[in-house]
Formats: structure tokens, C-alpha cells, sequence
């Protein structure tokens, strides 16, 4: 695991950096569920549960995808 150190503004704390670290890493992908789950500190259900009051979608996707999905 690499340490990563940066200074915020007095009005953001360690807390939401994390958590919208991981929301963006999840939404891009590069982080599942459970690993973006973890980086933010939150329970797997607790992180979902945050990803949609931050907007960001829980499952991402594609149409061919969940016509897919659906299909099953």
C-alpha cells in the first residue's frame, strides 16, 4: 500500500477526502466495491448508502450490459 500525504483546507477533513477519493476511484473503476468500501472506512452497505447521496451510481452499466443482465 502506498502513503500518500496531502494538505487540505481547514474545511475539508481526512474523512471526506478519503470518502471522495474512493467514491471517484469507484466510480472510475479502479477501486471495487469492497476495496473503495474499505479506503473510506465505511461498511460495504454504509459506502453504497453514501454513494447515492453523493450521486454517484452503485452498479455502472454499460446498456448492452444490463439488457443483459435483465435478460438473464
Amino acid at each position: 500500500m502506498t502513503t500518500l500525504v496531502v494538505e487540505l483546507p481547514t474545511e475539508i477533513d481526512a474523512e471526506e477526502a478519503r470518502l471522495l477519493l474512493a467514491i471517484k476511484l469507484y466510480e472510475m473503476g479502479r477501486l471495487s466495491l469492497g476495496q473503495a468500501a474499505q479506503l473510506a472506512g465505511y461498511s460495504k452497505p454504509a459506502f453504497m448508502e453514501l454513494l447515492g447521496k453523493y450521486g454517484a451510481p452503485v452498479f455502472a452499466y454499460s446498456p448492452e450490459e444490463l439488457r443483459a443482465e435483465v435478460e438473464r
